[in-house]
């Protein structure tokens, strides 16, 4: 029997809930601590009568002494942050500050139990990237006051935090750089292409694209950036160096706009907006890490990931 004890913060957030799923299918005992700022209960509700689940309420930024008397924690995911643009461009200073002092209480708590840390970086790190595609050894161009810096600097910093407190304490940590994910659990109003253009396309809205939707994406489904998260923990190769998790197949935003037209059999039109200020033109993961130290690569086409995503969303239209 698994007697492991997984703590998830952010665990009612769309990748987090997918995450608690899964460890739970595996036996594990899991804690999903959530605020609820901007995660969903009903994200969990399947899980909240589950004998190993237990839901906290609670800000990763405020005091953990309550967990520091839990029994042992053996691993702790740091998922705890708002993630799309329009979620952390309304609270920046809460989104840069989750990011910083929670990545260091929850550090602080993995230390405390002799844990794993998995800290849920982000390729916003890289920001406007100057090679293509990224690698993790490439430091970024991001600026450290334009509208998306509160997100990027504070993944940024936590990088650094999570790094530092496996140099001086010996932590055993994993930093993943989660690339564009999508799938169910995403709300109607996250903000993010792949949700804005399924809810508008369900609706026969226009759908609307800044720039001129030749920048490119490269999109990863749920379940297979989990897996990457799941093979990362457990690996027991010393890879506390940052990994790209996400998926190397690049589509234009134009090209997603038009596919999803056509799987929803949608009427609605295109329209062209002024670009988005520091959007980014192309991002696209090296995966060459995370295949020679996690013998990891997706496995879910676009096309299949977003009938499932479409199929979600239907409920809610």
């Amino acid at each position: 029997m698994n007697m492991q004890t997984s703590l998830v913060t952010g665990g009612s957030g769309f990748l987090g809930s997918h995450l608690c799923q899964q460890l739970l299918a595996q036996e594990e005992n899991v804690i999903c601590l959530d605020n609820l700022s901007t995660g969903h209960l009903r994200n969990i509700e399947p899980l909240l009568a589950h004998k190993k689940f237990l839901f906290i309420n609670h800000d990763v930024q405020s005091d953990m002494i309550d967990l520091f008397k839990l029994k042992k924690i053996n691993k702790i995911y740091n998922l705890a942050s708002p993630a799309s643009p329009e979620q952390y461009q309304k609270q920046p200073i809460t989104t840069t500050l989750t990011n910083v002092i929670g990545t260091a209480r929850c550090l602080e708590l993995a230390q405390f139990h002799g844990a794993s840390f998995l800290q849920a970086s982000t390729s916003e790190v890289y920001g406007e990237p100057l090679i293509h595609p990224q690698k993790e050894n490439y430091f970024g161009n991001v600026s450290t006051i334009g509208p998306r810096a509160c997100y990027d600097e504070g993944k940024r910093c936590a990088e650094t935090i999570t790094s530092d407190y496996h140099k001086k304490y010996g932590i055993p940590v994993k930093i993943i750089r989660i690339f564009n994910t999508y799938g169910p659990h995403m709300s109607c109003d996250d903000g993010r292409v792949v949700s804005n253009f399924v809810v508008q396309a369900l609706q026969n809205k226009t759908l609307k694209i800044y720039g001129n939707g030749l920048q490119t994406r490269s999109f990863c489904f749920v379940d297979d950036l989990v897996s990457g998260l799941m093979q990362a923990m457990e690996t027991k190769k010393d890879c506390w160096m940052p990994i790209n998790i996400g998926n190397n197949n690049e589509i234009s935003i134009l090209e997603l706009a038009q596919k999803i037209i056509k799987l929803t059999h949608s009427q609605s039109q295109i329209q062209f907006l002024p670009p988005l200020e520091s959007d980014p033109r192309q991002r696209k993961p090296d995966l060459t890490r995370a295949k020679s130290i996690l013998s990891w690569q997706p496995k879910v086409s676009l096309e299949k990931g977003l009938l499932k995503t479409i199929e979600y969303f239907r409920k809610f239209i």
